[in-house]
């Protein structure tokens, strides 16, 4: 097997790189911040700058497009809806203090200083994560366009990496351990809903433990425990927990192998749970 590490940064970035990220840790550290003024104000630097002096009075000007006032208005989450916010469940004095924080995440990705901005972008996500999650480990990483429910329900250990289009729902909470890697469109839930009444929704703390790795397009339901050093294979529906050191692919996953770096590996754990079905 070739090992391939992950090169580091090919050039030396610029400065503004980290004077524009000091700023931000900087402010987000005041308890007294307005969070959603503080949203707005980025987003129409980088955006909109040419209006970054006179925001309110552009909004009501009749000589500015509407759209583009309409445009500016959404710079500020005072005047956008989240679909979380819908939710029966939620809590609210909880959710609008990180609404501005979720907010200025997913918009700094849909804009050219974030976008495909890996460096920038990590580093960007590592800041905000903190004030967003209920608890968040050293060296997190999260590339762009990662959504969640709330935010304020998942828990996350030390080096977890969570790759492109990743949705975390954490409306039931999500623990995530040390050293988790999530990969591309993968789905993560913490609700279900009744077959009988849509309505009817079940919240369950979803548990992905040390080492795991939830590969390329997989879903875990909600409530699901994925064990330690574990791993869902790509387009895998995990409907059920996966037992430590397993490997587990297939609609639903059933566990196919156990990995060879497993503890205590003996011939009659390497069968799988299918082996042993077809063997019966």
């Amino acid at each position: 097997m070739v090992h391939r590490p992950l090169r580091h940064s090919l050039r030396p970035l610029p400065a503004l790189h980290d004077d524009w990220l000091e700023r931000i840790s900087g402010t987000l550290k005041d308890p007294t911040l307005d969070r959603s003024h503080f949203c707005r104000e980025i987003l129409c630097e980088i955006a909109y700058p040419e209006y970054v002096v006179n925001y309110d009075t552009a909004l009501v000007d009749p000589k500015i497009p509407l759209g583009t006032r309409l445009a500016l208005s959404t710079l500020d989450p005072r005047h956008v809806t989240l679909e979380p916010e819908y939710y029966a469940d939620c809590d609210d004095e909880k959710f609008q203090r990180v609404k501005p924080l979720l907010w200025l995440w997913y918009s700094f990705d849909r804009l050219p200083v974030g976008g495909q901005n890996v460096e920038l972008g990590v580093r960007f996500r590592r800041l905000l994560a903190p004030h967003i999650f209920k608890s968040v480990g050293e060296r997190f990483k999260a590339f762009q366009h990662v959504e969640f429910s709330y935010g304020y329900n998942i828990e996350c250990g030390d080096d977890v990496v969570v790759h492109r289009h990743v949705l975390l729902d954490d409306r039931g909470g999500i623990k995530i351990g040390n050293k988790v890697s999530i990969s591309d469109y993968a789905n993560i839930y913490s609700h279900t809903h009744s077959i009988v009444d849509q309505k009817d929704v079940t919240n369950a703390t979803t548990v992905l433990e040390d080492g795991v790795r939830i590969t390329y397009h997989a879903t875990v339901f909600a409530g699901v425990k994925v064990g330690l050093d574990s791993m869902v294979g790509a387009m895998a529906v995990a409907t059920k927990d996966v037992r430590p050191h397993h490997v587990n692919v297939g609609i639903p996953a059933k566990s196919v192998r156990v990995k060879p770096n497993a503890p205590n590996t003996t011939p009659d754990r390497l069968h799988t749970s299918h082996e042993r079905e077809h063997k019966s």
